[in-house]
């Protein structure tokens, strides 16, 4: 028999679900509170972060990349200027499937498996998402047509107009101007970041590298608004960029096409100055090369055959060749002879073909075997004799013909914007101690008086050398840039002049050097014969590798390569100077027969009209050769 039916408790039912009710009613308004309340915190709290943020994904800022400066030479011929290119550019944050779009421009391009690392990294080295980056340059008409009709397969790249860094003389001023090209990974973080944003090629050498700032300008911006997929809808901001600067350059495009010819395909250097201004006038380091090359990436073979050249084509020898200066030095090691006292215009010394220290048997040869007899200042200058040299660097010794020497520029960087200068090496007992640990020898002191041993200056330091001695010890420190925007460039840390006890020492000198080229019996009379004006030089033969005691220098017998160099440095008119020019031929054995001509048919150049005859500016009546102090 079944038991009795339980009677319901409905109040307890009730209580049951009224608090279930309660619990979800609580859990409903709890969700809307955190609900209300992070909506508060994001709108009211986070307003202005978040509409910035918002902000950010619909208006972009652009940058406008501003035009490089233009430099010209002193007449106003366009030496590198701005050429306007059709560029294939991709932006990153546009492309759905970069690695794929790389490889489709590879492969639509037919380009070689290098330039997909080229591109690579340029990508790497972006530093916005938005802005373009180029990938290859100069696109022709048929390469614009292929993307135009693959468009739709390459979101994010674009075929863009961009002006591309020109050269239109190439190699006839690679070694002054220097060249641009692309901006690499640890330029990238050097660089301001907001000044260069958008810019892809940087000043590499020369001009294009020292006054990088003033020909790059200040970048400018475009705020403009995109759609979802980064294209660009309309803009909201323009600031234009501010173009760089125009550069004029003191040197003169006839100038240096004459120096190139006068030097010839011989591997060597030509630098002129005005010596009144420091101006640069002609600047020529041979071989050369096309730095157009350069400018938008070259290739691994263009440059390992450049790089690897044994002619060296990418070496500036004017300003990063040292070399022995040979006797061209020894009109400044004459000026500190006179001005220590140690001799006079009239002290003799008798050559006999060679000099000797006291108390050693070490015979210092002569060029001159058979000896010049008595030489006096005069003639030591006009024979370019060793012996009256190695005897006067004896008596001057190792301390004051360096500190003589130092005044001069020699062994020092000289230039006032010159990027790859060389200091070169004026040694010193100092200097061999701390560097060979060895004293100084008497020996190292006489052949350092003919500018050989470890003595090393560039060719335009022997142009500055000789600069002074024509501008009477007035230092107007080399420059190539005449103006900038119109402004000359100013020397924040002049050199300080050099003073004599004697003025006329420097007429003295510079009697010596006008002998060399008008003397009848001058080393280099050669190259002066008939000069419508008279030349002060001095020729320079300098040894590539030692010679054994007592024998001689046998031309058929030695390598080219290692055969003495060749060097001149002169100036003209030799009253008044205007042009002061310093030759260097590598191998070319002889000074006075070899750099000498060179040296006088870039003189002519420049001091002579069209019909040969010398220009008004530069005619004085002549100077007959006698003594200065007369």
């Amino acid at each position: 028999m079944p038991g009795p039916i339980p009677i319901k408790d409905h109040e307890k039912e009730n209580s049951l679900v009224n608090k279930r009710l309660l619990d979800r009613a609580l859990l409903v308004i709890g969700i809307t509170c955190a609900l209300v309340g992070r909506l508060y915190f994001l709108q009211v709290v986070q307003f202005d972060y978040h509409s910035t943020i918002s902000e950010n994904n619909r208006v972009h800022v652009l940058p406008i990349t501003p035009t490089r400066g233009l430099i010209y030479d002193r007449n106003g011929v366009v030496l590198a200027d701005n050429r306007p290119s059709y560029n294939l550019t991709i932006t990153r944050e546009r492309a759905t499937d970069l690695k794929a779009e790389l490889d489709a421009i590879v492969s639509l391009l037919h380009l070689p498996a290098e330039d997909r690392a080229v591109f690579d990294k340029a990508l790497k080295q972006a530093r916005h998402p938005f802005v373009p980056v180029t990938l290859f340059y100069e696109l022709t008409e048929e390469q614009i047509a292929l993307f135009a009709v693959n468009e739709f397969r390459l979101p994010g790249v674009d075929v863009e107009p961009q002006f591309v860094r020109h050269y239109p003389l190439g190699a006839h001023f690679a070694h002054s101007i220097g060249y641009v090209g692309r901006i690499n990974e640890k330029e990238s973080k050097a660089l301001d970041s907001v000044e260069y944003r958008g810019t892809q090629s940087i000043g590499k050498t020369g001009i294009e590298r020292f006054y990088e700032s003033e020909l790059h300008g200040h970048v400018g911006y475009e705020e403009v608004e995109t759609n979802a997929q980064g294209r660009v809808l309309r803009v909201l901001k323009h600031t234009d960029p501010i173009p760089g600067k125009n550069i004029v350059l003191s040197l003169d495009v006839h100038l240096q096409e004459a120096a190139e010819e006068a030097l010839g395909d011989r591997r060597g250097s030509v630098v002129a100055l005005d010596p009144q201004t420091g101006e640069v006038l002609a600047m020529v380091s041979k071989p050369s090369f096309d730095p157009n090359l350069f400018v938008t990436g070259i290739s691994f073979k263009e440059y390992a055959a450049l790089h690897d050249s044994i002619d060296r084509p990418l070496f500036n020898r004017v300003l990063r060749g040292l070399y022995a200066p040979g006797s061209t030095i020894k009109p400044e090691v004459a000026i500190a002879g006179l001005d220590s006292g140690v001799v006079t215009p009239q002290t003799r010394v008798f050559d006999p073909g060679y000099y000797q220290l006291p108390d050693f048997d070490h015979k210092y040869r002569n060029w001159n075997h058979s000896g010049d007899g008595w030489v006096d200042m005069d003639a030591a200058i006009m024979r370019s004799n060793d012996t009256y040299f190695y005897d006067l660097a004896h008596k001057l010794g190792i301390d004051r013909l360096h500190d003589y020497l130092t005044e001069f520029g020699l062994g020092q960087k000289v230039s006032l914007d010159m990027f790859e200068e060389s200091a070169g090496l004026m040694p010193s007992q100092a200097w061999k101690r701390a560097t060979r640990r060895q004293p100084w020898f008497p020996g190292e002191t006489v052949i350092l008086g003919i500018g050989q041993g470890y003595m090393q200056v560039t060719p335009l330091q022997l142009a500055q050398a000789t600069a002074l001695i024509a501008n009477k010890g007035v230092w107007n420190r080399p420059h190539l840039v005449k103006t900038i925007n119109g402004v000359p460039p100013v020397d924040e840390n002049p050199m300080p002049n050099v003073v004599l006890k004697d003025p006329r020492d420097w007429e003295q000198v510079n009697h010596g050097m006008q002998l060399v080229m008008h003397d009848p019996r001058g080393i280099a009379r050669a190259a002066a014969q008939g000069a419508q004006y008279r030349i002060a030089g001095k020729s320079g033969t300098a040894q590539v590798v030692a010679i054994k005691q007592g024998e001689r220098y046998n031309r058929d017998k030695t390598l080219e390569r290692h055969r003495d160099n060749a060097l001149f440095v002169g100036f003209a008119p030799a009253e008044h100077p205007k042009i002061v020019i310093s030759v260097m031929i590598e191998n070319g054995e002889a000074g006075g027969r070899v750099a000498g001509p060179v040296v006088r048919q870039i003189m002519d150049a420049w001091l002579l009209d069209q019909e040969g005859h010398l220009k008004p500016q530069y005619a004085t009546p002549s100077k007959a050769p006698g003594d200065p102090r007369v």
